[in-house]
């Protein structure tokens, strides 16, 4: 069971991380309008669609990897005061109460609102209505059951690692790829104080190596 959690972890993982790459897109495209909107007076009729697509693809496309890491927002208030075992209960209880009825219902109805993107203009596919540039977006509502499919797989892997830690007493690891900020800061800190802590020593010493 852990290594189908590892493996769903590591394909999750693998579609965030190439989809992080739309930020590099969005960044270049509005900075470039940003150039020649003020600079040299002729802006762009597509930079506004190309923010909000980049955007919502990383918005979806990313929310399976984010769940993977525990990312998502809980209430941690009392969430980190349970023991794991408490934890892994409640997780697996509201994961078929909430999450798996949540994104079922976003693939079926994604699945229909894609289909229907792709049939306008007589199969040729869907513009955006609100953009002077008409670009196409039939391929980008296509990411809405994608990105559901992703959730529900990964999901399962949740419910395993669940099922894993109920057994067990404690959570199966994460693959460890990503440490938030606060983390880094405590390890410099501790870092910080360990260096202090040899230089101390050091200047404690005279000049034969005796402890003075």
């Amino acid at each position: 069971m852990e290594k189908f959690i590892l493996l769903i972890d590591t394909v999750t993982a693998w579609v965030g991380k190439a989809f992080a790459w739309c930020i590099m897109i969005m960044a270049v495209g509005i900075g470039y309008e940003v150039f020649v909107r003020y600079i040299m007076r002729d802006p762009t009729s597509w930079a506004f669609d190309i923010s909000y697509m980049m955007f919502g693809a990383l918005f979806m496309m990313a929310g399976a990897y984010t769940l993977s890491r525990d990312g998502h927002v809980r209430g941690d208030v009392l969430y980190r005061l349970w023991k794991p075992k408490a934890q892994a209960i409640i997780e697996f209880v509201l994961y078929f109460l909430f999450f798996f009825p949540g994104v079922i219902a976003l693939i079926i109805a994604g699945w229909d609102y894609a289909g229907e993107s792709w049939s306008y203009n007589s199969g040729r596919g869907e513009v955006s209505v609100m953009s002077p540039a008409n670009v196409p977006i039939f391929q980008f509502k296509s990411i809405i059951p994608i990105a559901g499919s992703l959730l529900f797989i990964q999901g399962i892997a949740q419910v395993c690692r669940c099922i894993m830690c109920i057994r067990t007493g404690e959570w199966p690891p994460h693959l460890e790829d990503v440490e938030e900020m606060e983390l880094v800061m405590q390890h410099a800190h501790v870092y910080d104080l360990d260096d202090q802590g040899d230089q101390g020593s050091q200047g404690n010493q005279d000049g034969k190596g005796n402890m003075t």
